[in-house]
């Protein structure tokens, strides 16, 4: 098999986060989301478990998503921290996103694993659907607030689940955006005998 090593090279240093500010009215086709989600499928999976659960709020039911998390804001903040902006901002952000995707794990019911690999195993998956996200020209981002995160009851999760963030999904109209990163070299330690 042909691999595109600098194919994948460029997508992995290129992909940035893009805020949903940055995004336009372009629809993510049916096609496209199914194979940011087929993608995400194949994640790595220690024993297989394969803990990676996604629910997706498109059209109307981003209207409802944003409903809760200003309301959450609204019951978990004090009033004397409460800014109405933060509130309305909250609601705003997500009718900006073209689709956003409550990002959940599901818990082996046996525990065959520690809980974090699972975890990492979700995130693997996440990474998945970013670097998909780029090649297609979509921007994401992971965004983790304090109501998503307590939101067991609003997705409606099974036993065993919980939310681990929100993947705000959109075209956009956002200039490229340069990265950095260190040295590699300055992060590695060869164990030589």
């Amino acid at each position: 098999m042909n691999f595109e090593q600098q194919g994948i090279n460029k997508i992995i240093r290129e992909r940035r986060s893009v805020y949903p500010k940055f995004y336009n009215e372009r629809q993510i086709e049916e096609e496209v989301l199914l194979q940011i989600l087929e993608n995400a499928n194949w994640a790595p999976t220690h024993k297989l478990t394969e803990p990676w659960r996604f629910i997706v709020f498109r059209g109307e039911s981003r209207k409802v998503l944003g409903d809760y998390l200003a309301a959450a804001y609204r019951k978990n903040t004090d009033a004397a921290a409460f800014s109405e902006f933060k509130y309305q901002k909250k609601r705003k952000k997500v009718l900006q996103a073209n689709v956003i995707i409550a990002i959940c794990m599901q818990r082996d019911p046996e525990e065959r694993i520690p809980e974090w690999e699972e975890m990492a195993a979700t995130a693997c998956a996440v990474q998945n659907m970013q670097l998909t996200c780029h090649a297609y020209g979509i921007g994401c981002y992971w965004s983790t607030p304090k109501g998503i995160l307590a939101a067991d009851e609003f997705l409606k999760l099974p036993e065993g689940q919980r939310c681990l963030g929100l993947l705000y999904m959109g075209y956009h109209d956002a200039p490229k955006l340069s990265g950095t990163r260190g040295d590699v070299r300055q992060k590695i330690r060869f164990f030589d005998i």
